[in-house]
């Protein structure tokens, strides 16, 4: 008699696996470029270069996956997961980049560092689960969407409001001309209206993928209008290797290693709840030892995003999510969509077709896509007591105001050592920092048990 098979663990038949798996891909691909386009235009890097950091981060996000599906000794959880750049590391490294000395290569040293400290904390970080109730996850979550939000809203209005230029070798600040043009209001417009025509009428997978629809459908009307040009993909390679330290050599510094680490820790307490719940819907044991295992990954993930130029790692919740609509629970699904993203991050082309997607098309899409994780948090933030526990209306009212400073008075820490400003000027960490000390002081901590099963509930609900 032969043992049945989980179906985690099931091999599918290809083609199905295949069109599985495109699925998957599909679903976060718009979350998935968003990163690498928000860091490499606020480092103000060629077009190349953007479309180079894109092609990286799908490479890596194939090579993730599969570390964390396939599974190694002590490393992996092997369920269906698909890992992508987690958008709590975009304040801190928008930071990191308006910073001079930083830069680019001080961004990949501390995403290789915390990915180091990620591997070395895994066994721990669940001890940690307490700590972020849903009253501070919901908080953080929503901070970081609407962090988020107003790239989003630039997008929208075609680049920066304002622009520096140097004149004489002195800076001087000018408002930008293309900036709220009619035509990219429009275009924003229309893209934002088809991703809520595609939601309301759309079913299934249609409205899964109405985020990257919505981009494709402004992205011909862009083409049309002449304001989306294509010289670029016609002159990018149709195959080509991300190497390890493209752009050089990682640098280190101090405090952008620790902000990182610290972003790390909110990511693999995000994901132990992904874990969880992920483990209650394919009906598998998710022990501490897989838990373990899991966040490794998750280390494993960033360290390897930092050598191939890119970002850190976590468990994508709309993938998760897409595991209960579907009821498909083969982890050999999300392999196959790994794969597919590991090939897609080998063809230049289709990097440089979609850094040629103009700023105003993502604007209508990120309005979207950053406003539902600020929704998110409220969501999560439903599911806390403010009736009979007041304290915790305090937990999210200051530390949302502390997480707002950065965004509304950037100027506000100016007079603190500057080595603390990349942690300073992410409102996502000070937003962290107090929410967790804010609960601590007014709540207590509560136990393993509750904690784990306040996880599962807010993972049934985060998104990124």
């Amino acid at each position: 008699m032969t043992e049945s098979v989980h179906p985690v663990d099931e091999v599918l038949p290809t083609p199905r696996l295949l069109a599985l798996g495109l699925q998957h891909v599909l679903v976060m691909y718009a979350g998935a470029v968003a990163v690498p386009l928000i860091i490499g235009r606020a480092l103000k890097l060629p077009p190349r270069d953007v479309a180079f950091l894109i092609s990286a981060d799908l490479f890596a996000c194939g090579l993730a996956t599969l570390v964390q599906c396939i599974g190694f000794p002590g490393v992996g959880i092997r369920l269906p997961v698909m890992m992508g750049v987690t958008f709590a590391s975009v304040g801190p490294m928008l930071s990191m980049a308006t910073a001079p000395e930083i830069g680019l290569l001080g961004i990949y040293g501390s995403v290789i560092a915390a990915g180091i400290f990620g591997i070395l904390v895994a066994p721990f970080i669940s001890r940690l689960l307490p700590l972020f109730p849903p009253v501070v996850t919901g908080t953080i979550i929503m901070v970081i969407g609407i962090s988020l939000m107003r790239v989003g809203i630039n997008w929208a209005g075609g680049g920066l409001p304002m622009f520096t230029k140097m004149i004489d070798g002195v800076p001087h600040t000018f408002p930008n001309p293309a900036y709220g043009q009619l035509q990219g209001l429009g275009i924003a417009l229309f893209v934002l209206v088809v991703i809520l025509a595609l939601i309301k009428w759309g079913t299934g997978f249609l409205s899964n993928v109405s985020v990257l629809l919505g981009i494709i459908a402004g992205a011909i009307l862009a083409s049309v209008l002449g304001v989306m040009h294509f010289d670029k993909v016609g002159t990018a390679g149709w195959v080509d290797i991300v190497l390890p330290f493209h752009f050089g050599m990682p640098q280190f510094h101090l405090v952008p290693i620790v902000t990182m680490c610290i972003v790390m820790i909110v990511v693999m307490i995000e994901s132990l709840g992904m874990f969880l719940a992920l483990g209650e819907m394919t009906d598998s044991k998710v022990d501490r030892d897989a838990l373990t295992k899991g966040l490794r990954a998750d280390g494993v993930g960033t360290f390897l995003g930092g050598i191939f130029n890119t970002f850190p790692y976590t468990s994508f919740s709309q993938n998760v999510g897409l595991v209960g609509v579907t009821g498909v629970r083969s982890r050999w699904v999300t392999i196959a969509g790994g794969g597919i993203m590991l090939v897609l991050g080998l063809l230049p082309k289709m990097a440089a077709l979609v850094e040629s997607v103009p700023q105003v098309v993502l604007g209508g899409a990120g309005l979207v896509m950053f406003g539902m994780v600020a929704a998110t948090g409220a969501h999560i933030l439903t599911a806390v007591d403010f009736k009979t526990n007041q304290r915790n209306l305090f937990v999210v009212a200051i530390s949302v105001g502390f997480g707002m400073i950065p965004l509304v008075s950037p100027n506000f820490f100016k007079a603190l050592p500057h080595d603390l400003h990349p942690l300073l000027e992410s409102g996502i960490l000070l937003c962290a920092l107090v929410a967790v000390i804010l609960n601590a002081f007014f709540n207590g901590v509560s136990s393993a048990e509750t904690a784990k099963a306040e996880a599962a509930g807010v993972a049934a609900a985060a998104t990124h």
